[in-house]
C-alpha cells in the first residue's frame, strides 16, 4: 500500500458504524469486514477527502507510534477491495 497516494472507500462499500467500530459491506463481492477500532473508522472516513492515507491518519488523530498498525489495516482493506486508489 502506498501511504502517500490518495485512497477512497470503494463505491460499492457501505459503512455501518457500531459501538465497537464499524461493519463494512461490499455489495459487489458480498464480503463483510469488521473495523474493531473507532479510530480506524475515522481514518477510513477521512480517506475520501485526504490527499493520502498518511494525511487521513493525521486528520483522524492517529499517534505516530501507531501509524504502522493503521497503515497495515488499510492495506488489508485494500487487498479485500473495501478501499481503492483514488485518481484525483
Amino acid at each position: 500500500m502506498n501511504a502517500e497516494a490518495a485512497w477512497r472507500l470503494h463505491p460499492q462499500v457501505s459503512i455501518r458504524p457500531e459501538p465497537f467500530g464499524a461493519l463494512l459491506y461490499h455489495f459487489g463481492t458480498r464480503k463483510l469486514s469488521f473495523l474493531k477500532d473507532r479510530l480506524l473508522l475515522a481514518v477510513v472516513e477521512q480517506l475520501g477527502t485526504a490527499p493520502s492515507a498518511t494525511a487521513a491518519c493525521d486528520a483522524a488523530g492517529v499517534p505516530e507510534p501507531d501509524r504502522p498498525r493503521y497503515l497495515a489495516a488499510l492495506a488489508t482493506l485494500a487487498d479485500s477491495h473495501m478501499i481503492e486508489r483514488d485518481s484525483r
